[in-house]
């Protein structure tokens, strides 16, 4: 990402931002597939902002240890700060690092990567250096959970295109991010050697939270198709 982009001046202000626009929408994607979590050991947490998901993680799995990696100095403050509040032992399972995920070289081999709401920040390119990048530190069978916006077909298309525009204006505005347009995180995963396990799609289409894991050898990986009338029935 580009080296001015800074979230540190919206970070106090990140968590009421996200309910007065989406309620607890966003957080209900993050949340979902916590419960098949449960046989990850050591996870990838990139961008994850207040800490939110990393605190609810690190409760609900209490042998799991992580590394949670951001450029905001102010993230990772609050993200420490929430979760040695709310999980025992956390300074034994938590290790933080204020680095570009672009460049970060994991401590070990992961079996969980997550990415919520943090893709869309990224350009094409950026986005596939980085699942190429992040297969060679995962495990066999190792699971990437996303969270992210997009831009379903029918009646939502348009509500939705301008809805995730307005969002990168704003945070043009607010953090000098100056991606225009949400990458084809499916494209990026796939060819890096991740196969969709699951998907759950919610307002219509706008939103949706997957499941993926690393199996480089399956076939379904030369090329997705899916049917987007048919996810939003």
């Amino acid at each position: 990402m580009t080296r001015s982009i800074s979230f540190d001046r919206i970070a106090p202000l990140y968590r009421w931002m996200e309910y007065l626009s989406f309620g607890k929408s966003l957080e209900r994607c993050r949340n979902h597939f916590l419960p098949e979590l449960a046989d990850c050991g050591n996870a990838l947490i990139l961008g994850d902002g207040d800490g939110r998901f990393t605190a609810r993680l690190l409760a609900a799995h209490t042998t799991l240890h992580a590394e949670a990696v951001d450029t905001s100095s102010t993230m990772l403050h609050l993200l420490q700060r929430r979760v040695e509040a709310t999980v025992r032992s956390a300074s034994t399972r938590l290790r933080i690092h204020r680095a570009d995920a672009l460049t970060f070289t994991p401590q070990g081999p992961c079996d969980l990567i997550v990415t919520h709401f943090f893709l869309d920040c990224l350009t094409q390119s950026q986005l596939d250096t980085l699942a190429n990048r992040l297969a060679r530190h995962a495990s066999p069978h190792a699971l990437w959970l996303v969270s992210d916006f997009r831009i379903p077909t029918g009646l939502m298309h348009w509500p939705a295109r301008i809805i995730v525009r307005g969002l990168y204006i704003a945070f043009r505005v607010m953090t000098g991010l100056d991606t225009v347009a949400l990458p084809d995180h499916i494209a990026s995963l796939s060819s890096a050697g991740f196969h969709r396990k699951n998907r759950r799609l919610s307002l219509g289409g706008l939103l949706v939270t997957e499941l993926w894991e690393y199996q480089p050898c399956h076939p379904a990986l030369t090329e997705i198709k899916h049917n987007e009338a048919a996810d939003l029935a």
